[in-house]
């Protein structure tokens, strides 16, 4: 596996995904030996989340952030490290009977399938505290840690992440008794907040650890918010048109429950136009960085087009 630099501008979008998440896999190790009074079960549930199969999106989207604006990336692995907490908290969580009641995550049982429901929730929760914990311990800049641990509560409090979850669940009960009919302003307000605050988050908090003045962290914010919807579309369309092997978990299910999706509400052609939408605002606010952000560039593209 190809080793990271201050410039990995020369590997191809699997060779710099592959090796940000190694590099972050590998600062969360290394933060959670540190860990001390940890009941084993407990930190055996929150590694089985946290280091399973994945492609570590939310902090290779800091890394590369703060290398976009002039910044080396180690300056935003505590950025990097917080980010894949709270998503892997979120996945746990996701996954319970009471939420999607999922069995497959990343091709591996889920985690209450291995340590029961009242584990995995515990591990939610203790991935959730941590990750601010760690960007506490871990930032030197009092300053910037306080920016960063705000950036990641809103993107995933009740105006955020969770807020998204709870129109995601609500929205074919509130159908099926006629309350609410849907319409695009409200499934771009679900994706944006389920999915795409957090990846907007993570552009924005890997800019902060990069040093990025005002009008930098505009064009990161537009980025990131158009990667965010993207990512979420692509997610929608592979629901309909991948399959379990593929997505390493069970697809067509939003179909089955419901749920508010772009190809349910516009068809699969319409979302592959709304998707190219977002990936050209993308492509344009990279461009608008300069030659730091290429690697990021190149990554929003892949992501845009990638069938997992």
């Amino acid at each position: 596996m190809p080793s990271i630099g201050t410039e990995p501008q020369n590997m191809d979008a699997l060779e710099l995904l592959q090796a940000l998440a190694a590099k972050t896999d590998s600062f969360l190790k290394q933060w959670l030996d540190s860990r001390h009074g940890v009941p084993d079960i407990l930190m055996e549930s929150i590694q089985y989340s946290l280091f399973g199969p994945g492609k570590r999106i939310r902090p290779v989207l800091a890394l590369l952030s703060c290398q976009a604006v002039g910044g080396h990336i180690k300056q935003a692995l505590p950025a990097a490290g917080a980010l894949e907490l709270i998503h892997c908290f979120s996945l746990t969580h996701d996954d319970l009977p009471a939420m999607d009641n999922d069995d497959l995550r990343r091709g591996r049982p889920t985690n209450h399938k291995v340590y029961g429901e009242t584990v995995a929730i515990l591990a939610g929760d203790a991935m959730n505290t941590m990750a601010f914990e760690l960007l506490v311990e871990k930032v030197a800049d009092p300053a910037l840690a306080a920016s960063l641990v705000g950036e990641l509560a809103t993107a995933t409090g009740p105006a955020g992440m969770i807020g998204g979850q709870i129109l995601d669940i609500c929205h074919p009960r509130e159908n099926s008794n006629g309350a609410q009919k849907a319409s695009l302003e409200k499934l771009q307000r679900i994706h944006r907040m389920k999915t795409g605050a957090l990846i907007a988050a993570a552009c924005r908090m890997g800019a902060l650890c990069g040093g990025a003045d005002e009008q930098t962290m505009r064009i990161v914010d537009t980025l990131g918010r158009a990667i965010g919807l993207a990512f979420q579309i692509v997610d929608d369309l592979l629901d309909v048109t991948a399959t379990d092997q593929q997505l390493g978990k069970r697809t067509g299910k939003d179909a089955r429950i419901g749920k508010l999706t772009y190809p349910s509400f516009l068809g699969v052609e319409e979302t592959r136009r709304h998707l190219r939408i977002q990936q050209e605002i993308a492509e344009k606010m990279a461009k608008k960085l300069g030659g730091a952000a290429n690697p990021l560039a190149l990554v929003v593209q892949t992501l845009a087009n990638r069938d997992r």
